[in-house]
C-alpha cells in the first residue's frame, strides 16, 4: 500500500509544483490549499504524512500541524516556511511536533528523501507496537491458562535434556477427546506422566 501525503499550501502553483515533482515517489498525493480542507481531508480519511506551509491566511502551519497531530498522532509532520525564524521554529516543533523544517523553495529530491525515510520511520514503529500488543496479549493468555491449570506452562527435562511430558496418551485423538471434554467442562486439563521415548 502507498504512503498518502497530504501537502497544504495556499498557492496553488507551489502545490502544483510539488506534485509534478513528486508524481514518480511511491506517494498518494494529496493537496489542500487551507487548513480547514487539510483538517476535512484528515476527518475523511487516513493520511501519513503531513507538508504544510507555516504562513497561511485563516490558519497557519503551526495551528494546523497541532491540530493534526490530535486527529492522526502517529502521522509524520512537516513543515516548508519562507520565513524562518527561531521563534516560528520552536513553536511549530513544541505545538505540532514538526520532523523536519524546508526552506521555501525546497528541494524536491531532498523532501523526497526525508519523506521515505521518515515514513519508514513510521512503518517501524507501527509494527513495534503491534508486535507488542500481541506478546501482551499471548503473554495474558499463557497467564490465564496456568491460573485455570497450574503447572501446564512449567516444562521438566530428563537427565539427557529431553522434554519430559506429564502422562500424554499415545494417541493423539485421545488426548485432544480428553482436552476437550475438560475444556467443555471448566475441568483442569487431566495430568498423567510418561516416559520419555
Amino acid at each position: 500500500m502507498r504512503h498518502r501525503v497530504l501537502f497544504v499550501d495556499d498557492d496553488p502553483q507551489i502545490l502544483t509544483a510539488l506534485s509534478r515533482a513528486l508524481r514518480h515517489e511511491p506517494f498518494e498525493i494529496l493537496c489542500a490549499t487551507s487548513g480547514a480542507d487539510a483538517l476535512a481531508i484528515l476527518r475523511s480519511q487516513p493520511v501519513d504524512a503531513i507538508v504544510s506551509d507555516h504562513d497561511m491566511p485563516g490558519m497557519g502551519g503551526t495551528e494546523l500541524l497541532s491540530r493534526a497531530r490530535e486527529l492522526a498522532p502517529t502521522s509524520v509532520r512537516m513543515m516548508l516556511t519562507g520565513k524562518p525564524t527561531l521563534a516560528a521554529v520552536i513553536d511549530a516543533i513544541n505545538r505540532g511536533e514538526i520532523q523536519r523544517f524546508f526552506l521555501k523553495p525546497c528541494d524536491a529530491l531532498e523532501l523526497a528523501a526525508s519523506l521515505a525515510r521518515s515514513l519508514k520511520e513510521k512503518d517501524l514503529l507501527e509494527q513495534a507496537r503491534r508486535l507488542l500488543l500481541e506478546y501482551r496479549r499471548g503473554r495474558a493468555r499463557i497467564e490465564e491458562l496456568e491460573e485455570f491449570n497450574p503447572g501446564l506452562t512449567q516444562v521438566s527435562t530428563d537427565d539427557e535434556g529431553r522434554f519430559v511430558l506429564e502422562d500424554v496418551p499415545a494417541d493423539l485423538d485421545t488426548l485432544l477427546a480428553e482436552m476437550q471434554a475438560s475444556l467443555e467442562h471448566g475441568a483442569r486439563v487431566p495430568v498423567r506422566r510418561i516416559s520419555p521415548p
